[in-house]
């Protein structure tokens, strides 16, 4: 009745979780049944995304034909970072002078830590309430809100935002699998 359309189940992996390390869910088998039960010509995808596909379910992940494609998206490189910014600073009038040092600052950090970081530094710079415009973000700003996010008090912070904290490895990004009922 509603084709075309995704079903998007974020985070699968808190309901999807390998039955030998928790006990069964049902809710997984009622995801696992959707998935089965939907007629072959259904114009239907289930976008899944997780942080952990090494804790999915087999019969999810493992079984043939139930994951059509699974993508790996990694943490964002430099070049990503500073495009990121950019993105994430739209609306805004940025006079960021020193950009490398925002970049290699944020080595190790997600998408979702980067937008943050901006909105964090936009705030800082509204609070200073200059002028009716867009708020005016200067390397002074990021530096502050940097310094608010990375500092130790922050590792719940940085843990949610998925900064990197020293002497760990970076998580290696999202993944995300895609399962279509066409076939491939």
């Amino acid at each position: 009745m509603l084709q075309p359309s995704v079903v998007v189940l974020e985070d699968v992996d808190l309901i999807a979780q390998h039955r030998g390390w928790v006990e069964s869910n049902p809710l997984l088998f009622d995801v696992l049944n959707q998935m089965d039960g939907i007629d072959e010509d259904a114009d239907v995808a289930f976008l899944l995304t997780t942080n952990r596909a090494d804790l999915l379910e087999p019969a999810l992940a493992a079984r043939p034909g139930r994951v059509d494609l699974a993508l790996h998206l990694p943490l964002p490189n430099d070049n990503d970072r500073l495009r990121l910014l950019e993105l994430y600073g739209r609306g805004l009038n940025l006079r960021i002078d020193d950009r490398d040092a925002v970049v290699q600052r944020t080595v190790g950090v997600t998408a979702s830590f980067m937008k943050e970081l901006m909105r964090k530094a936009a705030l800082m710079s509204a609070l200073e309430g200059e002028g009716d415009g867009a708020p005016t973000v200067t390397d002074r700003h990021m530096n502050a809100a940097l310094d608010e996010l990375l500092a130790d008090e922050g590792e719940m912070t940085r843990a949610l935002l998925g900064a990197v904290q020293e002497g760990t490895q970076p998580r290696a990004g999202t993944e995300w699998l895609l399962s279509s009922d066409d076939g491939g």
